[in-house]
């Protein structure tokens, strides 16, 4: 459809069921890679909330939906756009080429935290839907820990 775009899932909206409630008419297209990105954890003292980071040298793996306006619409609520993440339009590599597609990333002024046991859970889940390894998401954990306490 013309005015569906592709968005760039990392954390918790990899989780298919979330996102089902989330934004119903949005379709998973697929795994892609981000190349020279990595995932950290920004957010509260409390509990920490996934992002990305240019990293060279390192690859994401992402989960690819294809969403509407009014999917855009939810996920910018649940994002908190424009205060806690903006939106970034960055390359993503899928099924062989490079395309162009958002990914909300959170505005750095919120310091590194790791993430609750429960939003963990929700992350790893999707990373096992998507046949992603869980070191990924526990590189990610202890690269946020080491940047804590840098």
């Amino acid at each position: 459809m013309k005015d569906r775009r592709i968005y760039i899932a990392y954390g918790s909206n990899m989780h298919k069921r979330q996102m089902a409630l989330r934004c119903p008419s949005a379709v998973a297209i697929g795994k892609g890679i981000l190349h020279g990105y990595r995932m950290m954890f920004r957010g509260s003292r409390r509990s920490g909330v996934a992002t990305i980071e240019r990293s060279e040298g390192n690859d994401l793996p992402v989960l690819l939906w294809e969403i509407t306006p009014e999917d855009e619409k939810a996920l910018d609520r649940y994002e908190g756009y424009p205060y806690l993440y903006r939106k970034e339009t960055i390359p993503v590599f899928f099924d062989g080429r490079k395309l162009r597609a958002m990914a909300y990333v959170m505005n750095e002024r919120y310091p590194y935290t790791v993430p609750s046991r429960s939003y963990e859970s929700v992350i790893a889940e999707g990373y096992r839907d998507m046949g992603v390894p869980r070191r990924i998401l526990d590189e990610a954990i202890k690269e946020t820990m080491e940047a804590i306490y840098d």
